[in-house]
């Protein structure tokens, strides 16, 4: 019978305060209003009608933004829709939590969902004051109906977010409803802890964890008392007190707070009035959340690991599903990227090609473990950024058009690596020999559609040249240290076409638009078609691992709320026998001792690698590797690919011509040797 009577004190309290404060914006706009008469029958009914309104609602999970982080565990991105970081109430300082409730609900863990005696002081106010402003809100209400909103929001219903804040009886009802209901389930510490975790604080930052490193650079466990005062203040009002914007608004209401927590005892006379007197500027020290893969200390690896993340089927069956469990689900992601090797990486390319040379060229590296496909690192000469200008370029050279590459580049001779491949599964073995046309840079040999048929042919004479003059009967370890190009077209009318074709695709090779290699012989034994240091440098790896290719595996763990819930293991497969594989690698290793890599061997261990460079010395390249380590580095000009480049001189060294050994090679070396510093000597086959 008590609580009978209670409700429909409530109801009928809740009746004249409605009535009310319709009526004086009735009174001011001069119009009817038939829902006070509705909400009085209402409580002439009793408590029975209230109960039958639904009583239940599911609170979500609040969107947050997820965590990029590197091998080492340093941040290196949170992408999120909102700036959110959900905290439990323990993580919360208590003089935050005091000074929320004081002056949002100063009797909240005194009353019940409903507050009957804010419902009469609001009811005297308002008929005092001749407005409707003073509100009976309690903070359960308030978390109830910020609730309503963020799921409705999320669902992208727009006129369900409406109507959650629609000043109605109707949504006032259901509102009052639904935090009765939730007082039964729900301790006022898990309600409190919802409110500040939901609720906007101002300039893009929801919840009080995010809001204290936003505007305090602190987490929410080290609020000071005048920093807790500014965060309660800005929930009535977010958009005209934050403190970024509007400063003096938020002092204003962040002394308001001050006053009511003194005037409910919670601070003393000597802590209130110290704290009235310090600047709020002395308190600011704004930081911005590195949400943006420009605000990111890697925004290139940013760019490729969220990219690549969205195309992930276990992140969710749809786009769109990926897309929010990444930027609302809260994620942790753990990433290959290790941070001494990236800095290795930066640093050895701007060595020998700096940002804005004069030449116009950039560079790029791609590392990768053979055996597993992690993604160690990547970089280029540029600096990040959404206006391209010398120099400055969103445009990721090093990987596939797909994680926000570029369309790539010719790879030139470093195809010849796949037809050694095939020479050896060929059985054509270590003492292979063959016959090359002679040429030099200015004389070519002509090779026929005769001599290569379709269905990988040519459709017209082909002039080959040789950048080293060179030709006839040779050995196929001296072809390959001085890369005669008619050699390995000689080769490749012996092994066919397409069967080196067959090996490319069996290492993973592609174009960086993620198309086939070409069948036309060009693309295929000399390297006219574009490829990305990405795609070159795990097709070597797979020749390092005797024949095993990885799939590119840059994340090791996605955890939510703590839990993993993906746990991505490396992708391999045997692609071609070892043997053969092997016997391709004892070729590249002779090149780096007797070839284009003989100047950038590695100090005491073996390597294996081949350089390439794309017709007129546009682009050029070298791609190395130990049993431990794979690069693929690429020097060229990324807006001109046909610009030929002689006699070219950078970071006070002169090329004849821009070949793989002069630039490409050297900062190879640098990133292999650094990156491999103390680790063990291992043989290579």
């Amino acid at each position: 019978m008590a609580h009978r009577n209670a409700m429909h004190r409530t109801i009928t309290l809740l009746t004249a305060f409605a009535g009310v404060a319709v009526l004086l914006g009735v009174l001011a706009a001069g119009v009817a209003a038939p829902p006070v008469a509705a909400l009085g029958r209402l409580a002439q009914a009793g408590d029975d009608a209230f109960n039958s309104l639904p009583s239940s609602f599911t609170v979500n999970p609040l969107a947050q933004g997820s965590r990029i982080l590197a091998a080492d565990g340093s941040l290196i991105a949170t992408p999120q829709d909102q700036y959110r970081i959900v905290v439990p109430l323990s993580k919360v300082a208590p003089i935050m939590r005091e000074a929320q409730v004081a002056i949002e609900d100063s009797r909240f863990y005194e009353h019940g969902p409903i507050d009957p005696e804010g419902i009469g002081r609001a009811i005297i106010e308002n008929l005092r004051t001749g407005t409707a402003s003073q509100g009976a809100s309690t903070l359960t209400q308030q978390f109830v109906k910020m609730s309503l909103q963020a799921q409705a929001l999320a669902a992208g219903n727009d006129q369900a977010a409406e109507a959650a804040t629609a000043k109605t009886l109707v949504r006032k009802l259901v509102e009052l409803r639904y935090a009765i209901g939730l007082e039964h389930t729900w301790t006022k510490d898990q309600i409190l802890q919802g409110y500040l975790n939901i609720a906007y604080y101002g300039d893009g930052a929801y919840g009080v964890e995010a809001a204290a490193r936003h505007y305090f650079d602190v987490p929410a466990s080290r609020l000071t008392l005048t920093q807790a005062a500014t965060l309660a203040g800005l929930v009535q009002s977010p958009s005209t007190t934050d403190p970024v914007h509007h400063a003096k608004a938020a002092q204003t209401r962040r002394d308001v707070v001050l006053d009511r927590m003194h005037e409910l005892g919670i601070i003393s006379d000597s802590a209130w009035t110290k704290a009235k007197k310090h600047p709020l500027k002395k308190d600011l020290h704004v930081t911005e959340p590195p949400s943006t893969c420009a605000a990111s200390p890697e925004p290139y690896f940013c760019q490729f690991v969220i990219a690549w993340l969205l195309q992930q089927p276990a992140l969710g069956k749809t786009a769109q599903a990926r897309h929010d469990l990444l930027y609302r689900g809260g994620l942790t992601i753990h990433t290959t990227l290790d941070p001494k090797i990236q800095q290795t990486v930066d640093e050895s390319i701007r060595e020998v090609a700096p940002e804005k040379n004069h030449i116009g060229v950039s560079a790029a590296a791609y590392v990768t473990e053979p055996g597993t496909g992690k993604v160690l690192a990547f970089g280029q000469n540029t600096q990040f950024g959404l206006t391209p200008k010398q120099g400055v370029t969103a445009i990721n050279y090093s990987v596939d058009k797909t994680y926000g590459g570029s369309g790539g580049f010719q790879f030139g001779s470093t195809a010849k690596a796949f037809a050694l491949v095939t020479a050896m599964n060929q059985g054509l073995g270590l003492d292979a020999t063959v016959d090359a046309p002679h040429a030099d840079a200015h004389h070519y040999a002509t090779f026929t559609p005769e001599q290569f048929p379709q269905p990988c042919g040519l459709y017209q004479p082909w002039h080959v040249y040789n950048d080293t003059p060179g030709g006839g009967h040779m050995s196929l370890m001296r072809a390959t240290a001085m890369s005669t190009n008619t050699a390995f077209v000689a080769l490749a009318e012996r092994l066919g076409v397409c069967h080196i074709r067959d090996t490319m695709l069996a290492f993973g090779m592609h174009d960086a638009d993620g198309s086939p290699i070409g069948k036309y012989p060009p693309q295929v034994i000399l390297g006219a078609q574009t490829i990305s240091p990405q795609t070159l440098a795990n097709a070597y790896a797979g020749i390092a691992a005797d024949g095993v290719l990885c799939q590119t595996y840059p994340v090791t763990e996605v955890l939510r709320g703590g839990k993993p819930i993906w746990q991505p293991k490396p992708s391999c497969k045997r692609v071609e026998p070892s043997g053969p594989v092997k016997q391709a690698t004892r070729y590249l290793m002779y090149n780096m001792t007797n070839g284009s890599g003989i100047r950038n061997q590695l100090d005491g261990r073996q390597s294996a690698g081949k350089t390439g460079t794309a017709d007129g010395n546009s682009q050029s390249w070298f791609v190395g590797y130990t049993p431990q380590l794979a690069t693929a580095v690429w020097v060229g000009n990324p807006t001109d690919p046909t610009r030929r480049m002689f006699n070219v001189s950078m970071a006070g060294k002169y090329c004849a011509s821009m070949t793989g050994a002069c630039y490409a090679a050297p900062i190879w070396k640098r990133i292999m040797s650094r990156t491999l510093d103390g680790e063990p000597v291992l043989p290579m086959p």
